[in-house]
């Protein structure tokens, strides 16, 4: 029996004035699932990741988490659901610490004690700060930039600075990941730690979604393929059932 989607847009359309940017799009990702999500530019597949992050209500349709509308749920409510998302413009804090752009996924947890404990530096304070950096640590090394805890994260050059929103995304075990194009500008190696790391969170579960214009990439990452084009799924199946589909290869792919 096929496992049910842990996220799942039903029926989604959303309208910019008069022009209808989604139209009636079902799209749902599994545990332990990467799915691709392609189409050429302005097919629709950042509005959509806007409105499965929250960011945006669609104006029709409907968002379920394990089978519940979370529509109207903030995008706060979602993250600290376990729906966490990256976007096409890199969004570090400059100003800090790789560490602690990591670090700041994790804080919403609270300390225990409130300012009292902070002020007296509580044992269990303390205890709870040691474990947050030792899993941030553990989180930028599993995604191969354990050395860069130190560096300030405003100069790191563009395949790097993925790899920290990547990290962040991660550092509080999310459920859902969307991931908007993620190996843009990235190098031929770091595209293939990429890779390794989406891999290694499907097999703990994790469903992920990405966005991606590497066709390669996508074909060779994931398992399922969604195209979106003007607005519209046009088909999903396998990489293979979507390179081979002449209305892919003529709206996207190429049709030569």
């Amino acid at each position: 029996m096929t496992a049910p989607y842990v996220l799942e847009a039903v029926g989604v359309g959303v309208r910019f004035g008069g022009v209808r940017a989604l139209t009636g799009v079902d799209l749902g990702v599994r545990a332990g699932e990467v799915c691709g999500l392609i189409g050429p530019n302005g097919a629709g597949k950042t509005t959509l990741f806007d409105v499965l992050s929250g960011i945006r209500r669609p104006d029709r349709g409907r968002m379920l988490l394990d089978g519940v509308d979370v529509t109207r749920r903030s995008p706060v409510w979602r993250a600290r659901h376990g729906v966490r998302r990256t976007f096409q413009r890199q969004q570090l804090f400059g100003q800090l610490s790789v560490a602690d752009n990591v670090l700041v996924a994790q804080e919403w947890r609270g300390g225990g004690g409130g300012p009292v404990a902070d002020l007296i530096a509580a044992p269990a304070r303390r205890r709870r700060e040691r474990e947050r950096r030792e899993r941030a640590a553990r989180v930028l090394e599993g995604c191969g930039i354990g050395e860069l805890g130190d560096a300030y994260a405003g100069g790191l050059p563009v395949g790097r600075a993925r790899m920290v929103e990547l990290a962040r995304a991660v550092a509080d075990r999310p459920r859902v990941l969307l991931l908007d194009e993620p190996a843009s500008g990235m190098s031929a190696p770091e595209r293939e730690r990429l890779a390794a790391v989406v891999r290694r969170l499907a097999e703990e579960g994790c469903a992920v979604l990405l966005v991606e214009h590497n066709v390669a990439f996508v074909m060779e990452l994931c398992a399922r393929v969604v195209v979106l084009d003007l607005g519209t799924v046009l088909a999903k199946g396998t990489a293979a059932e979507v390179r081979a589909d002449p209305r892919v290869r003529q709206a996207y792919l190429g049709a030569s």
